[in-house]
C-alpha cells in the first residue's frame, strides 16, 4: 500500500468511527446505512462530485457551500452532513470513498454481517447466488452479502474474497496452475 493511500484509509478511519460512534449512540445505524448507499450511488454517477471531493481547484467555503447543498438535496443525517461539512472545511473529502467503505463495514459487523466479493465467469442466477451466500454463511458463521463481479477471462469458476481468505476455483487459475507444473518437469 502506497503511503498516501495509507494516509487516506487512516483519515478515513478516524472520520468513520467517530460518526459511527455517534450514529451508533443515537440509534440510527439504519438511517445511516441509508445515507451511505446514497452517497455511493452519487459518488459513482457524478463525475462532478467525484472532482468536487478530489480537486483542488475548489476553496474550502466552495467544497463546503457544494457539500451542505448536496447534503440537504439527498435529505442526509445531521451528523453525517455535519461530518462532510467538517471535512470539506479540513480539506479532507477526498477520503470520502475510504470513509464510506469503513461505514459500510461497520455496519456489517454491527448486523453481525460479512461482505463476500464474488468474480465469477458468467453472472450467477439468483438461485446460484442464494446457495452460494448460504454455503459461506455456514462458512463463516454471519449472513454474507454478496458482491458480484463478471470476468469473463476466468473462463468458468469463481474467485470469491471473504475478508482476508480467497477461494479461486476459476479455470483460468487451474490452466495457469497446471502450464506452471508442466514447465518444471519439462
Amino acid at each position: 500500500m502506497s503511503e498516501s493511500a495509507s494516509t487516506a484509509s487512516g483519515i478515513a478511519g478516524r472520520y468513520a468511527l467517530a460518526v459511527f460512534d455517534l450514529v451508533r449512540e443515537a440509534k440510527g445505524v439504519k438511517t445511516l446505512e441509508a445515507d451511505v448507499t446514497a452517497l455511493e450511488g452519487a459518488l459513482n454517477e457524478s463525475a462532478d462530485f467525484r472532482a468536487l471531493i478530489s480537486s483542488p481547484v475548489y476553496s474550502r467555503d466552495e467544497q463546503a457551500a457544494a457539500v451542505a447543498a448536496i447534503a440537504k438535496k439527498m435529505k442526509l443525517s445531521g451528523i453525517l452532513a455535519n461530518t462532510l461539512g467538517l471535512m470539506a472545511s479540513n480539506r479532507r473529502l477526498f477520503v470520502l470513498p475510504q470513509l464510506l467503505a469503513t461505514l459500510r463495514a461497520m455496519i456489517a459487523d454491527e448486523k453481525g454481517e460479512v461482505t463476500a466479493d464474488v468474480t465469477a465467469a458468467a453472472d450467477l442466477s439468483k438461485a446460484q447466488a442464494t446457495k452460494l451466500a448460504a454455503t459461506l454463511k455456514a462458512s463463516v458463521g454471519k449472513d454474507v452479502k454478496l458482491n458480484i463481479a463478471v470476468d469473463e477471462s476466468l473462463i468458468g469458476g469463481l474467485i470469491v474474497k471473504v475478508g482476508s481468505k480467497m477461494i479461486d476455483t476459476s479455470i483460468r487459475s487451474k490452466l495457469a496452475s497446471l502450464q506452471n507444473s508442466m514447465k518444471e518437469v519439462g
